[in-house]
């Protein structure tokens, strides 16, 4: 297993939209391993494919406290949605930034286990907001496209401050 690099807003490679996997392969279940790894070692609970450069439609995630619940969906879709919810988000391609984002209460999601299996699953509360975050990254959707304009525009304006005392120090 290998740590893969995260990609960081404004990363123009986080607005590709993923394609379709096809292939259920030993190369797939390569990816999903070094995506779980990335993960928890970043402290997150949830990774798209597209956050680690790669062009696939892939979502790893674990929402549990002792991180022994692994979730992978491969060519994840929303079949179902029902009610709203409105919490605190926050994104490992945008590290240190944390917005309240509105999201679909209850889902209910068709997706591919990582041997081709199908699998339907419904969601509510921490997971089904963890699995509409990731499936926005899978279509070059970040959680801060979300925010109101002006909340965009600080947003933006922080992160070009961040930028600069980085390549200052």
């Amino acid at each position: 297993m290998a740590l893969l690099t995260v990609l960081h807003y404004p990363d123009k490679k986080l607005r590709n939209i993923a394609a379709p996997v096809s292939e259920f392969n030993d190369d797939l279940h390569t990816i999903v391993k070094d995506m779980f790894e990335t993960m928890y070692a970043e402290k997150g609970v949830g990774l798209a494919s597209i956050q680690v450069g790669i062009q696939q439609r892939i979502v790893v995630i674990d929402i549990s406290e002792e991180k022994n619940a692994p979730l992978c969906l491969i060519n994840p879709e929303i079949v179902y949605e029902e009610g709203f919810q409105y919490e605190e988000e926050g994104c490992l391609s945008v590290p240190e930034f944390w917005d309240r984002v509105e999201r679909v209460e209850k889902i209910k999601v068709r997706a591919f286990d990582q041997k081709g299996k199908p699998l339907e699953l419904e969601a509510e509360g921490l997971l089904s907001i963890c699995i509409q975050h990731e499936i926005d990254h899978l279509n070059g959707i970040l959680f801060v496209d979300h925010m109101s304009r002006l909340k965009q525009e600080r947003f933006n304006k922080k992160i070009l401050k961040l930028q600069k005392a980085e390549v200052k120090a």
